[in-house]
This record gives structure tokens, C-alpha cells and sequence, in this order.
């Protein structure tokens, strides 16, 4: 006799699909989010702006410049674990209550310790992506010290090497970014939100990026849109891109997995 399997188990990491303009709806839907009581989502932001103006400034005065393009990149790689406080703030406004700048710092996530698991992932891949960017450096200068900011860049705008070299640091830095991406965009606010652990969390993650890559794609150049405007305003402008993307980021997790 033999025995067949009436049952299935089920996909934990079966992946909800995402309308490819969805991304636009979340940006609207973010920006309420930071118009509603803005003080809270700006003082955030101004906290980011200053955090990122002092860190920049430690560079130079330290003599590590050569860690600046690196180090903006990195930024796009561990953001989102900064932005837990602004999560909550746009999962009380979905529920009605309000939320006080005490509780956006003293965060407590439905996951418990989960989220800090993730949060040391995404840093050490942050680390690493620095780590790399230096020995690209060394591949294609050898070794040899860093002429400063000052004469990096018309090297590597104008010579073949520099060519190469930002070609090469640009597709392994998609690299890092489009993995933490897609294991970080939909973690962070299901973490906050369930009671859940953190390999299940970025699973579903990776397996919603992956099945709405266009949708993902999307989403992406509107977040690198935002943070690039950021950089491009010295930094000023992060006082409002980035709250407006943490809150637009929660509207994302609430708008794919709300129905669960």
C-alpha cells in the first residue's frame, strides 16, 4: 500500500502581486503622511540631515574623503533602518491615533528583537559596499594614496580609467543596493507590524521584489530620486525626501500585505 499526499503545505513566502504604477499612490499617500502634524516627521529628517552634514564633515576633517561616494551609497543601503519611527507614525495615522516624538525614538516592534538583526545586516552590507569600494579603487590605481576629492573627480570623468572604474563601482554598488533593497523594503514595516521573525520577514521581502519587478523598479528610482535631491541639496533637502519616503514606505508594507 502507498500513500499519497492529500495536503499541501503552505508558501510562507508567497509573494502578493503589485499594480506596476502602485509606487505613484505611495508617494501620494507619504507625503499626506508627512503633512499631517509635520513637526515630528521634520525633526526626524533634520536629525538625518545633521547626522549626514557631520559625518561628511568627520571625512574631510579626518582625511578619508576617498570613503564619500562610498559612504553616500551606503546610506541608500542602511536607511531604512532609521526610518522605524516614521513607520509608526503613518501606521497610528492608518489607525486613527496620534503618536508622540517619544514613541517614534523608544520604538517597541510587534517583533521584539527581530528588527535589530536586520538592522546589523543591512550595516555590515553597508560596511562591506565600503570595504569593495576601496579595493575597486586599488584594481585600477594600485596602490597608491588618494589624490582627495578635489582630483578624483576629473579623473573619473575624464580618463579611460576613471571610465572603468565608475562603471565597475557603479554595478557592484547595484548590486549591494538592489539586495538590501529587496530584503529590507518590506521587512522593516512587517517587523514593526507582526509578530514575526526576521528570515520570514525579508523572505516575503525578496520573494514580493522579485515577482513585481517592475513595480520594484519603479519604486526605486523614486526612492533614489528623492535621497539623490537630498544629496544634490548639501543635504537640506533630506529634512523633507526622507520622511516623506519612510512614510511612503509604510504605505507600501500596509498597501501589499494589509489584507493578511
Amino acid at each position: 500500500m502507498t500513500l499519497e499526499a492529500t495536503e499541501t503545505l503552505p508558501n510562507k513566502f508567497e509573494a502578493p502581486r503589485i499594480n506596476a504604477s502602485e509606487p505613484l499612490k505611495w508617494i501620494s499617500l507619504g507625503w499626506q503622511d508627512f503633512t499631517a502634524k509635520p513637526g515630528s516627521s521634520l525633526f526626524a529628517g533634520f536629525i538625518v540631515f545633521m547626522l549626514s552634514a557631520v559625518i561628511v564633515a568627520g571625512l574631510y576633517f579626518w582625511r578619508l574623503d576617498y570613503f564619500l561616494l562610498p559612504a553616500l551609497s551606503a546610506f541608500v543601503i542602511a536607511g531604512p533602518l532609521f526610518a522605524t519611527g516614521l513607520y509608526l507614525k503613518s501606521k497610528n495615522l492608518q489607525e486613527g491615533k496620534s503618536t508622540t516624538f517619544a514613541q517614534m525614538v523608544f520604538i517597541k516592534p510587534a517583533s521584539g528583537g527581530q528588527v535589530v538583526f536586520v538592522g546589523v545586516l543591512l550595516s555590515l552590507l553597508a560596511l562591506l559596499w565600503m570595504r569593495s569600494a576601496v579595493l575597486i579603487y586599488a584594481v585600477f590605481f594600485g596602490l597608491r594614496p588618494f589624490p582627495g576629492g578635489d582630483q578624483i573627480i576629473p579623473i573619473l570623468f575624464t580618463t579611460p580609467t576613471g571610465w572603468f572604474m565608475l562603471g565597475t563601482g557603479t554595478i557592484v554598488g547595484a548590486l549591494f543596493a538592489s539586495f538590501a533593497f529587496a530584503i529590507s523594503v518590506f521587512s522593516l514595516p512587517m517587523l514593526l507590524d507582526r509578530k514575526t521573525d526576521a528570515f520570514t520577514a525579508m523572505g516575503k521581502s525578496m520573494a514580493t521584489a522579485w515577482k513585481n519587478k517592475a513595480a520594484m523598479l519603479l519604486w526605486g528610482a523614486l526612492v533614489t530620486l528623492f535621497i539623490g535631491f537630498g544629496f544634490a541639496t548639501f543635504f537640506v533637502g533630506l529634512i523633507v525626501t526622507y520622511p516623506v519616503i519612510a512614510h511612503a514606505s509604510w504605505r507600501a508594507y500596509a498597501s501589499t500585505f494589509g489584507d493578511e
